[in-house]
């Protein structure tokens, strides 16, 4: 069972024989067996005393145990699973029981970007360290790979489901504090899947820990820092998701699959400056479908292009739409891939849609991700952008902060604004460090002479902090949540009329 205090620390045990000692062990062994075998004396005399000092040196050490990790010390998936093997063997139908929980560090590509490799490793021992800490001596913990770590529970006397949600709180808690790196503060969040044998029908070891890793990707899925158990339910759930592909293209056809549309805010007055509009699939039996789900089903199926044409499709009619209501919304957005940036009509066929609709080009942003401009140097797409910056089409550099696009490349490809990452405005209005990173973004953006527009504001501090830094728009949670086209008329009038009132930025 984990525990919560410092005085249930795990014991050290004799320290580990280098693997040159073991190495050296093992050779001289070999040598001398040979030498006895041959008969030949003389060898076997000469070797016998360095291979008696290599196994006293290894004795003196103490006894090799099973291979682990070398950066963290912990164990290994290997040595998880035969340990979770032996618990399943020994244990009794109602007797204690086992759990397996596999954590993860959210977001961890992002560390990886922003601090050096010395820093990443100690985000990753430090961890290691507080997971040991928070274990007992019986339990076993290892490194399956990156940043992701297991735990096998030595048999718990009534370990039921809540005790198993209990349990992972309690270790994801320990594991979220900040970490210490040089001069400022990381801010970690863990998620967490765990499974117990009582869920399988014929539990090992293997089945288990793959339990728990699907209920960790559901978990992800639903977090940051969320935690889930893995259930018969979840697993049905994720092979349907394998059958996605095959439905997208009927999906498309049937419209299921449609534009919702999110709301950007100014920071210093309160007005809806634009909407982003974002996919959604709403199945028939399945309810409504998040992108992260069906866009890989789009993408493997080819259909990015369509999915493409239909967002485009759907953003013009609403501004349409919002301009015969009377509703004052200047612009909408719409992600490009870089499949559609590839496309030699583009430029063509997004001039004839606004013509169509009787649109000037202004209304329609092109929304590129940060990675697909740090990352391409073909020459239609950069061909493509320009041709949309000259059409007078606003272009917003999505995702600022992950990418790694140079000022260069943001001035090449006509950048009119950058929306700065989620990462970044997370709990801006607790950490001083991550106000210091934003504010020197806007001070480049500043000088550059671009907009800025900071994604997943979810608190009314986090919405101050980026007013007082001088931010341009706001867009998240603490504004709304993505909303079919037939709630936005109704919410607009709704926001207006608190704006009349004398309210600003608020949290709904």
């Amino acid at each position: 069972m984990i525990r919560n205090t410092a005085r249930f620390r795990r014991m050290r045990g004799l320290a580990v024989p280098s693997g040159r000692v073991l190495l050296a062990l093992a050779v001289l062994s070999a040598a001398l067996a040979l030498a006895l075998q041959e008969g030949d004396e003389q060898a076997a005399l000469a070797l016998a005393v360095p291979a008696a000092m290599a196994l006293g040196l290894a004795l003196a050490r103490g006894a090799p145990p099973a291979p682990g990790d070398a950066l963290t010390g912990l164990g290994t998936r290997n040595g998880l699973v035969s340990a979770l093997d032996r618990i399943l063997a020994a244990a009794r139908p109602d007797g204690p029981s086992t759990a397996v929980l596999v954590i993860e560090i959210d977001r961890f590509r992002l560390l990886e970007e922003r601090h050096d490799h010395a820093a990443v490793e100690r985000i990753l021992t430090v961890t290691a360290q507080r997971l040991r800490d928070h274990l007992r001596e019986t339990d076993h913990a290892a490194r399956l790979e990156g940043p992701m770590f297991a735990v096998a529970l030595s048999p718990v006397r009534r370990l039921d489901l809540e005790g198993a949600i209990q349990l992972a709180g309690r270790l994801q808690r320990a594991l979220s504090e900040p970490i210490a790196l040089g001069g400022m503060s990381v801010h970690l969040t863990v998620s967490v899947g765990f499974a117990l044998p009582a869920r399988l029908r014929s539990p090992t070891g293997e089945t288990l820990l793959q339990a728990a890793m699907l209920a960790l990707i559901e978990a992800q899925r639903n977090g940051p820092g969320a935690i889930r158990s893995y259930s018969e339910a979840m697993h049905a759930r994720i092979n349907s998701r394998g059958a996605l592909a095959g439905e997208v293209a009927a999906a498309l056809e049937r419209g299921e699959i449609q534009a919702y549309f999110q709301p950007q805010i100014s920071t210093t007055t309160g007005a809806v400056t634009g909407f982003e509009a974002l996919a959604r699939w709403q199945h028939p039996s399945r309810g409504l479908i998040p992108p992260a789900e069906f866009l890989p089903a789009v993408a493997e199926a080819g259909l990015m292009p369509r999915l493409g044409q239909k967002m485009i499709r759907d953003a013009l009619t609403a501004l349409r739409e919002w301009d015969a209501l009377g509703l004052a919304v200047p612009r909408v957005g719409v992600n490009f891939s870089s499949v559609e940036l590839c496309d030699p009509r583009l430029v063509d066929r997004i001039g004839w849609e606004l013509d169509r609709f009787g649109l000037t080009p202004d209304r329609l942003v092109v929304e590129v991700l940060e990675s697909v401009v740090a990352s391409q140097s073909e020459d239609l797409v950069i061909r493509n952008l320009a041709s949309l910056a000259r059409l007078g089409c606003c272009l917003d550099l999505d995702d600022f902060g992950t990418g790694h696009a140079s000022i260069t490349s943001i001035r090449r490809f006509s950048i009119e604004r950058i929306k700065i990452d989620r990462s970044f405005v997370t709990r801006i209005d607790e950490d001083p460090e991550q106000a210091r990173m934003v504010s020197a973004i806007l001070t480049m953006a500043d000088r550059l002479g671009l907009d800025t527009l900071a994604e997943g504001v979810e608190t009314a501090g986090e919405q101050a902090v980026l007013a007082r830094l001088g931010c341009g728009h706001v867009q998240g949670f603490g504004i709304a949540r993505p909303m079919p086209f037939g709630e936005t008329a109704g919410w607009l009038r709704a926001w207006e009329a608190r704006r009349d009132g004398g309210t600003r930025l608020r949290v709904v």
